[in-house]
């Protein structure tokens, strides 16, 4: 141990609330103009007690900080159902162009031409590659995306004077799926999957009444599985009057491959940083555009194209359009759409084909590859994006799936996926991405296996007191969530002993 706690480049980094005090500040502030508080009732009673701190110490302290994240920038980042992939720095030179980076929501449109025919541009490659009639850019994320598309089906419902209540969800769908219906007041109906991890159609059929207003059905699913009878559960949606919404979280596994209005799919929302490669969050707001069919189209919200022509009120809407309102207050983020726009472009048609077999291609390579050692979830099916694993390989070791991915933490990889989706007992949901290497790959299933090795042969040492070498130790994961500390109390001052 070291005197300052310090191991050379491995830094110890208090508290901000450690290393500043409120009587310091980096800047000097001007006494305030003698003015009349209009606060009332808000106004602060007590000092703001913010630590203050040099600009050396400031950045030192924030970078030191940045240190110690992992990111897709540092290693392979194999979370499942999040698809991590590489963001080309080639998008975000696109999205720092000032045409694009400097626009305000409130300018004109009249001098923003070119954001809109990117926007428009953006908006066909999506309906092409979808084979679908409409897309709303507005939704923020993937689950407003999802919101957009349900409400949409609301209003479609609506317009055909029918008040249906009931929404199917298969319990191994993500977890936005059965909150975005029970958001809009739907009751959620759950449909259990075969022993295979896929959802057939005769469960389908045997919910189905004149009350149920929707399936909400991820394709392929969060089991890493194309759904084979896709197509036949879209029909009998269909004929019982309801609409088919596909969660196109997985989508980067099929682009080029299928399209999901081609099966049946009413509407999808596209995670744009998923697949895409646009950035989680991108310093703002994400976007999830929802793609509509022709039985939705109508009621798209604004703003949306008609041909070149932006309709931006619902009242400007004409003969068939009926959109159900705006989603949004603006259009959207455009740094999104810069990226995705960039990454399409520069792949190609049959690039982003490519992307979607590697895609696919390195998940089924990781589950050759360590299936001898480690539990598959669903070994007679290939595995589509990602590969799901589970806690079997681990019985009587001791060692649990959440000590087997703290061990990970130690090997330099950030962990996969855990115990989601339910459908599994201790799963464990890899997606390596199209992003990795061979070589990349062959370390993360090195690592793997010897870690599983270790596990089998008694190591249970490695895995319940890991990790051993990050910043921190092991935390209460569950006490820090049940029982968050959200302010910061100084420590009562130690005494120091008598002589």
């Amino acid at each position: 141990m070291t005197f300052t706690g310090n191991q050379a480049l491995r830094i110890h980094e208090p508290l901000i609330f450690e290393v500043g005090h409120t009587e310091a500040t980096g800047v000097d502030l001007p006494e305030p103009a003698p003015h009349t508080s209009r606060l009332g009732k808000q106004a602060r009673k007590a000092p703001i007690d913010l630590p203050g701190l040099t600009e050396p110490e400031t950045m030192r302290h924030y970078v030191r900080l940045s240190r110690q994240n992992y990111a897709i920038d540092l290693g392979m980042y194999p979370l499942g159902s999040c698809t991590m992939k590489h963001n080309p720095r080639l998008n975000e030179k696109a999205a720092r162009f000032p045409g694009f980076a400097d626009i305000h929501p409130l300018q004109p449109l009249s001098t923003v031409p070119g954001a809109l025919e990117l926007m428009k541009t953006l908006s066909h490659w999506l309906l092409v590659m979808t084979d679908m009639k409409a897309v709303a850019l507005s939704p923020k994320a993937g689950a407003q995306g999802e919101l957009a598309g349900m409400m949409a089906i609301r209003a479609a419902l609506k317009a055909r004077g029918e008040d249906r209540k009931t929404v199917l969800v298969p319990e191994s769908a993500h977890g936005t799926n059965p909150a975005t219906a029970a958001a809009l007041g739907y009751r959620v109906e759950g449909i259990k999957a075969r022993e295979d991890g896929t959802v057939s159609v005769d469960a389908v059929r045997e919910k189905l009444s004149d009350d149920v207003a929707a399936i909400m059905l991820t394709n392929p699913n969060t089991c890493g599985l194309f759904e084979p009878e896709v197509a036949a559960i879209a029909d009998a949606i269909h004929e019982a009057g309801a609409y088919f919404y596909g969660d196109g979280a997985n989508f980067n596994a099929i682009v080029g491959k299928a399209k999901p209005g081609a099966l049946g799919v009413d509407a999808m929302h596209i995670n744009l940083h998923k697949t895409f490669s646009t950035p989680h969050g991108g310093g703002g707001p994400g976007s999830g555009p929802v793609v509509l069919s022709e039985r939705l189209a109508p009621f798209a919200p604004v703003p949306f194209f008609r041909g070149d022509e932006l309709v931006e009120r619902v009242g400007d809407a004409q003969g068939g359009e009926m959109p159900f309102g705006r989603l949004v207050a603006f259009h959207g983020q455009m740094g999104m759409y810069v990226r995705a726009m960039a990454y399409m472009m520069s792949h190609g048609a049959d690039g982003l084909k490519e992307a979607s077999e590697d895609a696919v291609l390195a998940a089924n390579y990781i589950k050759a590859s360590l299936s001898d050692l480690m539990s598959v979830s669903f070994p007679d099916r290939p595995s589509m994006h990602e590969v799901l694993f589970d806690e079997r390989f681990l019985k009587g070791t001791g060692v649990t799936t959440l000590d087997f991915a703290k061990a990970m933490i130690d090997e330099g990889f950030h962990p996969m996926t855990m115990y989601f989706p339910l459908v599994v007992p201790g799963a464990m949901l890899i997606e390596p991405t199209e992003s990795e290497s061979l070589a990349s790959l062959d370390i993360f299933i090195a690592a793997l296996r010897d870690l599983a090795m270790a596990a089998k042969r008694g190591d249970t040492e490695r895995f319940t007191e890991a990790p051993k070498y990050a910043p921190r130790r092991r935390l209460d994961e569950t006490r820090g969530a049940r029982k968050p500390v959200l302010t910061y109390e100084a420590p009562e001052p130690a005494r120091e002993a008598a002589e």
